[in-house]
């Protein structure tokens, strides 16, 4: 298995831990290379705490042409987590889930999982969204990031192997 973490952030020193850029005061910016590009396997898991009221949470994979392959917000202010791509200059057509299980104040989980179809997301083990990719080659997928005002304790990218997977279990 490939993986890509942070670790816990912050360490004894209270420094951010490679991966993570301080963009200013609790904006913390997670960036990774998905080695060989995006293939069904690729996992990335989110752990935090939303203690802000702030809209101020995405994770998007991002091509090698600078589109966004997809985005994905949550909204506390609305209680929905919205899905989308961002391809030539222009947004595509929003997906919106009423599925929030996430809870002010309270830590979250988040994974976001590609097969060869549909991102699948789920938060706190609740499938929130499926997203079909819309952006092909997945290949092309080469970053992932993850911006948040909210604090973030673990990130993590992985690819698992699904040679098991045979379509149906």
């Amino acid at each position: 298995m490939d993986r890509q973490t942070n670790g816990q952030l912050g360490g004894m020193d209270g420094k951010a831990m490679p991966g993570w850029l301080d963009r200013g005061e609790n904006n913390i910016q997670f960036e990774a290379f998905c080695a060989g590009g995006l293939a069904p396997g690729w996992s990335l898991l989110v752990q935090g705490h939303s203690d802000s009221g702030e809209d101020k949470f995405e994770i998007n994979f991002l091509s090698e042409a600078g589109d966004i392959a997809f985005h994905l917000k949550p909204r506390f202010s609305s209680a929905t987590v919205v899905g989308n791509t961002f391809q030539g200059g222009r947004w595509g057509q929003e997906e919106v889930s009423s599925v929030f299980p996430l809870v002010l104040g309270e830590p979250f989980e988040m994974e976001v999982s590609s097969d060869a179809e549909h991102f699948h997301v789920h938060a706190q083990e609740h499938k929130v969204l499926q997203f079909a990719h819309r952006h092909r080659p997945l290949a092309a997928i080469t970053r992932v990031q993850v911006l948040s005002d909210h604090r973030l304790a673990q990130v993590e990218l992985a690819r698992r192997d699904l040679s098991w997977w045979d379509g149906g279990h």
